[in-house]
């Protein structure tokens, strides 16, 4: 793992660029198993889907993510249900994807 989980996200309140695919690659590198994607919009997003034994572990899951996100103040979308959870991360405000995104992504893939 790479020490993007040790940052801190950092807020984007919009004016800065998004990364283009070039970058998005070069910190893909740095983060487990995420995917990079396109919203109806175009706008890229790292996406990942988790796996677990019962809706109980999802649920636990999904509350460590938002201790996270909330201490981070970077908020991913969270979808989940029995033996699943799906988290999609983006900077809305730059309608695109920023360091802050990948930091986010690391500290997630941190839970045990």
């Amino acid at each position: 793992m790479s020490d993007l989980a040790n940052k801190k996200c950092v807020p984007c309140e919009g004016g800065i660029p998004a990364f283009d695919i070039n970058e998005i690659h070069k910190y893909l590198k740095k983060i487990d198993g995420w995917d990079v994607l396109k919203d109806a919009e175009d706008n890229f997003y790292i996406n990942k889907k988790f796996k677990f034994k019962n809706y109980i572990e999802s649920e636990q899951f999904i509350l460590k993510v938002g201790k996270i996100a909330e201490t981070e103040g970077h908020h991913p979308d969270i979808s989940f249900g029995w033996g699943y959870a799906s988290i999609k991360i983006s900077t809305h405000a730059i309608k695109g994807l920023a360091e802050s995104d990948f930091v986010l992504a690391a500290k997630i893939d941190k839970i045990n």
